[in-house]
């Protein structure tokens, strides 16, 4: 395992990098609700999301950088709806510049500042309720940047929070130029990037669109392969 994190409560990302009006709480999962009876992270935008509209929102990074060919998982509960779900991966600064960079413009959680700024990153958006427009076609859609090329799309499964029957499994692969995402075993998505040069390691985030109120928990990231093991000389 390169990084695992249970995410039962604020306490579990303490550590963690948040740019934007990230508000944190936690979410008693009950035998009801979810069927084990184990606590959630939850996390939502600004409080008065209207009057601070697109700059409502946030990022939240997890401050390991991240290897390639990995498998990065999640579980995603909705609990309040509109807003938009997001995760971004294999991120740095141009260049190769370490993301958290004195030399990169600060980033406050406003979108463009990830899209078309100064930061190369893959991200996915899933649960893109949002908008109208978004709610009546939902798809998953993963973008390259810096530049904002819709590269890869497919159908969204997740229901409206109302219908959300327990958490929902999400499940990330990133093995070089190839990309696959898939929500409880259900494949959305592959995607292999024809540049020759495409995104290789980097760090890991959570973004929201508020006024999106959502549980997360069990993030794992594990290596694709088996780690090489260190070998020594040995006395004959």
């Amino acid at each position: 395992m390169i990084h695992s994190n249970p995410l039962r409560g604020p306490a579990d990302v303490r550590s963690w990098i948040a740019e934007g009006p990230v508000q944190f709480g936690t979410y008693d999962a009950g035998p009801a609700s979810s069927g084990d009876g184990t606590s959630a992270l939850v996390l939502s935008g600004a409080l008065d999301a209207e009057v601070h509209g697109d700059h409502a929102h946030w990022t939240l990074w997890c401050p390991e950088e991240i290897p390639d060919s990995v498998r990065i998982a999640w579980e995603f509960l909705p609990l309040e709806e509109p807003g938009l779900a997001m995760v971004f991966f294999a991120a740095r600064g141009h260049g190769g510049q370490d993301l958290f960079s004195p030399a990169l413009a600060p980033r406050t959680g406003y979108y463009p500042q990830y899209h078309s700024g100064d930061v190369d990153a893959l991200h996915v958006s899933y649960f893109r309720h949002k908008h109208a427009a978004e709610r009546a076609f939902r798809t998953c859609n993963l973008r390259k940047s810096a530049g904002f090329q819709l590269v890869a799309q497919g159908a969204d499964p997740l229901p409206p929070a109302e219908d959300a029957d327990g958490f929902y499994r999400l499940e990330l692969v990133k093995d070089g130029p190839r990309v696959a995402f898939s929500i409880n075993g259900l494949p959305l998505f592959e995607w292999v990037d024809p540049s020759p040069e495409p995104l290789g390691g980097g760090y890991f985030g959570i973004r929201q669109m508020a006024p999106l109120k959502a549980a997360y928990r069990n993030l794992s990231i594990s290596p694709l392969r088996p780690l090489r093991p260190v070998t020594g000389h040995t006395n004959p």
